[in-house]
């Protein structure tokens, strides 16, 4: 299959859902009015609460929302071919992920922006939303495990590749002192400033590596690195936002747009052959890349790609602040979330042009693959024209970047510049994952700042240095740990159920809301979702704990496993009796938006 045929019929799919059932969703299910006044308009504040042109917002939310999962997960999902990846992508994105994202964005305005615990708490009961808040907080613990762990098999004895990507540090932290300091607002001269540094730091990385102290200096392990990530961790969740989180974030934006347009041009420029086959022998498990069978694996691997629960902590977080207009709801969450399901197909091709062997080479450890009986066909080559050893690092991010690189380098006037394009799409993974880690972490220290403060009051100040400082090595600690320890084969899989949890019970927070007001019949486009995911991904849950993490005796990711499972349940079952209470209600009452309601709840 040629890889221009794929790409057609996603941009067809998400065109023809977004024309169709998005409309369906913002007219019908949502009810979506111009002329009701968003929390940007009736909170505005000038600093949280802001009217935010809708294009505008849909590139702060997409920014947000796409971190390195969409990237990833469909990499390691093409261990099972390139046919149930993509269409569970193209199904999952229109009736799952953008549904889940645009509910969540729609529950947060009405909400008057509050976070999901918050709305989970006022909709369902005060308990389900502290069930939810630690749910949140176990999830960004093994989002930034499971993101990191794909890093650090990318960067490590590979200088020309940490180069790159520590380069990226100071270049934010050099923006962020022009921007707000030396000419505060000059976003244009900062933009400059950070892109020509970006291609000089490509540009000056193979001279970095030829230097054999430079070198030296920029070699390190796995173990070395799972220490330096998260002590990174530690100080862009410390530091002020101007000075490394706002400028990294920019930054990135620009890379996002820039690469995966250029990727998708690429794809049609040189529309390669997909050497991997539609569905490969490891559909019913025995594969070396991820630990299971295709189902239910296929759908905590790919997550984000299809469905994330990471989008609800965004979807009711900054965006739904700055929504202007309540139909903006469609374009910014159903869109965003449609833009990052073409992300994914994207991502699942440049994986499948590999030969197999040579996917398997890269993405399984030495010794799983050594099993297979395959030999490599293409790898040898494409390793020297990269100038790297890339058999051997798990994780997805290499066996990515030599996708994208052979992409890129197949266009005529780029032959022979293989070696900078695999470094540019490893500094490009990077920054996605260390944005995630640098947005992540401090929404983590938040909301641990936010439980201690309930025991210790100054914690809940989040301008109080000690509870800055513990909080962040606290909570940078727990998921450092899990790199250190865990390897994408444990980890990837309990990041892809956690996140595949929350956006189930997000789905069903968002079903007792259309309930309540009044919307039973549509209740559906979002119980459905939400009752098919959530059984599936604990039975994922179950046999990770019983076939992959107790043979191997990682009791601590198996009591995860269990905690989290139980926190999910018990949001169900809360969410289950106010249904029952809900539907027995046969007199509807006027709320004060004029929509006639079964209950009233309290959103300011």
């Amino acid at each position: 299959m040629h890889s221009l045929t794929m790409i057609f019929a996603a941009a067809c799919v998400f065109a023809i859902a977004y024309r169709f059932y998005g409309l369906f969703l913002a007219n019908k299910v949502l009810g979506l009015k111009a002329e009701r006044d968003t929390p940007a308009v009736t909170m505005a504040d000038g600093h949280d609460y802001l009217k935010t042109n809708k294009f505008v917002l849909f590139g702060h939310h997409f920014a947000a929302i796409a971190a390195a999962g969409p990237l990833l997960g469909p990499v390691l999902a093409a261990q099972f071919g390139y046919m149930p990846g993509a269409l569970w992508i193209l199904v999952g994105c229109v009736l799952a992920g953008g549904v889940h994202d645009a509910v969540v964005l729609f529950a947060s305005v009405r909400h008057r922006g509050k976070s999901l615990s918050v709305i989970a708490e006022t909709e369902i009961g005060k308990l389900t939303g502290k069930i939810a808040s630690v749910s949140i907080l176990f999830i960004l613990i093994l989002t930034l495990a499971g993101l990191s762990i794909a890093v650090v098999n990318a960067m490590f004895n590979s200088p020309w590749g940490t180069f790159t990507v520590f380069a990226t540090i100071p270049i934010a932290m050099v923006m962020g002192v022009y921007m707000q300091k030396v000419r505060p607002g000059d976003i244009k001269g900062g933009s400059i400033i950070g892109v020509v540094l970006l291609a000089l730091s490509i540009i000056v990385g193979p001279h970095v590596a030829a230097n054999p102290t430079l070198a030296a200096m920029l070699t390190f392990t796995k173990k070395e690195l799972a220490i330096i990530i998260p002590a990174y961790g530690f100080f862009a969740s410390a530091l002020p936002v101007w000075f490394l989180l706002v400028p990294r974030d920019y930054l990135s934006t620009y890379l996002k747009i820039g690469t995966i347009g250029a990727l998708a041009i690429g794809i049609m420029f040189v529309n390669p052959v997909m050497h991997m086959p539609a569905m490969t022998d490891y559909v019913f498990g025995g594969g070396p890349v991820i630990p299971g069978a295709l189902f239910p694996y296929l759908f905590i691997t790919i997550a984000c790609g299809a469905l994330s629960g990471f989008h609800a902590i965004i979807g009711s977080g900054t965006t739904p602040k700055m929504i202007a207009n309540e139909r903006d709801i469609l374009f910014v969450g159903y869109g965003a979330m449609l833009t990052e399901g073409f992300v994914a197909i994207m991502a699942l091709i440049a994986a499948c042009v590999l030969v197999p062997a040579d996917y398997f080479a890269i993405n399984a450890a030495p010794a799983a693959f050594a099993k297979l009986g395959l030999s490599t066909v293409n790898l040898p080559e494409l390793a020297a024209q990269v100038g790297e050893q890339v058999q051997g690092r798990p994780g997805g991010a290499v066996s990515l970047a030599v996708g994208m690189a052979y992409i890129f380098s197949s266009v005529p006037f780029m032959k022979g510049m293989m070696a900078y394009w695999y470094h540019f799409a490893i500094m490009f993974e990077a920054v996605f994952i260390l944005t995630a880690v640098d947005a992540g972490t401090r929404v983590g220290r938040y909301l641990l700042q936010e439980m201690l403060g309930r025991v210790y009051k100054p914690f809940a100040d989040n301008s109080w240095t000690p509870g800055v400082i513990i909080c962040s090595a606290l909570f940078t600690s727990a998921w450092g740990y899990l790199v250190y320890t865990g390897d994408i084969s444990t980890i990837w899989p309990l990041f892809g159920m956690a996140n595949q949890l929350l956006a189930s019970c997000a789905l069903i927070v968002g079903t007792t809301m259309l309930i309540r007001l009044g919307k039973a019949r549509y209740a559906w486009v979002t119980a459905t979702p939400g009752l098919l995911v959530y059984p599936t991904v604990m039975w994922a849950g179950y046999l990770n704990i019983t076939l992959n993490y107790m043979p191997k005796q990682l009791y601590l990711l198996s009591t995860m496993s269990v905690i989290l499972m139980v926190l999910i349940t018990a949001v169900f079952i809360g969410a289950f009796s106010r249904w029952s209470s809900l539907l027995k209600i046969d007199r509807l009452i006027t709320d004060k938006d004029g929509d006639e309601v079964l209950a009233l709840v309290e959103t300011n």
